[in-house]
This record gives C-alpha cells, sequence and structure tokens, in this order.
C-alpha cells in the first residue's frame, strides 16, 4: 500500500495562526502536487472554511479547490493530486463522507498515491475508526468506522490528567482505557503541536509536543517528537 499521510494533532497551536506550526511539513508533503482538494464538511460553515484553507494554502504556493463546491465529489476525489481534510466534529465529517459515498474512493485515491494531510477531526478519519475522537456525537454516522490508512486510533488534542485539577470528571487517560476494555487497537495521543508523518512502512512522530502511546493491557508510554512509531503500523 503506497501512502503519504500527514496527521496533525490541531490546526493551530495557542500563539501562531491558522497551520503555522504545520506549515513546512505541508510543504514537504504537497511538493510538485500544484493543487489540493480540500474536505470541508467537519464545520457547517462551508465556504467560509473553504475560503480560510484557501487563502492559507496560497501563501505555501498551492491551489485549493473545496469538494463541497464539485459538481461531481467522485469525480473531484478520483482526479485529485492531493487530499487536506480540516477539523472540526469527527461525526460531522463522517457521516457526510458515508452519505457522499467517498469513504472508499477516499481511501483508495491515497492508497494509489495521492498524498493525504488532516487535521484533529482529518486525522481522526485517517485511522482505523473515531471511537476516541473528543468529539459531541452530534449527528450518528452509520459505523464508527474510518479509512483505516493506518490500523490505530489517535486521539487529537490530548491532554495529560493534571494531578493537582479539582475536576472530577474523566480525564482522557480514562477514557482511552475505557475504549481498551472493548478493543484492543493502540491509541496515540496527539498533544497540541504534533503530527505524524507516514510513508509506507514508517511513522515518526514530529512536530514541537509529544504524545501518549494507549496499548491494551500496558502502561502509557510517553514518546517524543523524532520517535520512529512504525512498529504500530
Amino acid at each position: 500500500m503506497a501512502r503519504r499521510l500527514l496527521l496533525v494533532s490541531t490546526s493551530t497551536v495557542f500563539g501562531t495562526g491558522y497551520l503555522d506550526h504545520a506549515e513546512a511539513a505541508l510543504r514537504a508533503l504537497f511538493s510538485g502536487v500544484g493543487r489540493v482538494l480540500f474536505v470541508p464538511w467537519a464545520l457547517h460553515d462551508l465556504d467560509a472554511y473553504a475560503d480560510k484553507a484557501r487563502e492559507r494554502f496560497a501563501r505555501m504556493g498551492l491551489g485549493l479547490d473545496s469538494i463541497h463546491a464539485a459538481l461531481d465529489p467522485r469525480e473531484a476525489v478520483e482526479t485529485a493530486k492531493a487530499i487536506f481534510i480540516g477539523g472540526g466534529n469527527t461525526f460531522r465529517l463522517l457521516r457526510r463522507l458515508q452519505d457522499e459515498g467517498l469513504v472508499d474512493a477516499i481511501r483508495r485515491r491515497v492508497e494509489a498515491g495521492a498524498p493525504y494531510a488532516g487535521t484533529s477531526a482529518g486525522s481522526n478519519v485517517a485511522t482505523a475508526s473515531i471511537h476516541t475522537t473528543n468529539d459531541m456525537p452530534i449527528v450518528w454516522p452509520r459505523t464508527l468506522d474510518a479509512f483505516g490508512l493506518v490500523p490505530f486510533n489517535i486521539n487529537p488534542h490530548y491532554i495529560a490528567p493534571d494531578p493537582n485539577t479539582t475536576h472530577m470528571g474523566e480525564t482522557r487517560d480514562q477514557r482511552i482505557r475505557e475504549f481498551h476494555e472493548e478493543h484492543d487497537r493502540p491509541v496515540l495521543g496527539l498533544r497540541e503541536g504534533s503530527m505524524l508523518m507516514v510513508d509506507d512502512a514508517s511513522c515518526r512522530l514530529a512536530g514541537s509536543a509529544g504524545a501518549r502511546v494507549f496499548e491494551r493491557g500496558k502502561p502509557a508510554v510517553d514518546v517524543e517528537p523524532g520517535a520512529d512509531l512504525s512498529a504500530y503500523l
């Protein structure tokens, strides 16, 4: 399976602008592409979202076409040179992808060599399933299974438990342990500022922040930027 993926925890980190922290990685991924197909369906105002992404990609020397404006979304996927799916609500995003019949089409296009980038929800749908998203199920997709471009799950915007907090609600770690009471797949908790760079059989943690790796029946392990996570492929 040919795959070139950039799975980013968040589109914006504190103190920077939209996609600023991921610009170098996006430029490298989309080098030589020219135009990118954008999927804005995780947010409600599709035109505003597409305009925001188009302006940002133009500053990187890249053209951007939004799938919501395409006469034939399937054809847009099948002819795309590269794909970028932005963040928002993961349940809404996956349901729209299913309603449009594009889950398999995007998987095939990426496996055929089209580079893929996602932020937050766009990273979630690249994985095995969206079970470990942080979002509320404001709509309900037919299944939580996603593209399966990698065999693990992601928890974007991961925050480690604060030992000094008085908040009594569940932590991210507890929620992920609940997932592992029912499922075997590893979960990579990506802190804001972190991203995964996948190239065929290699997977590396990049960015300015680390991650926490959760496996069923094992203690969670913190990893730093530069870590080789290829074993999870």
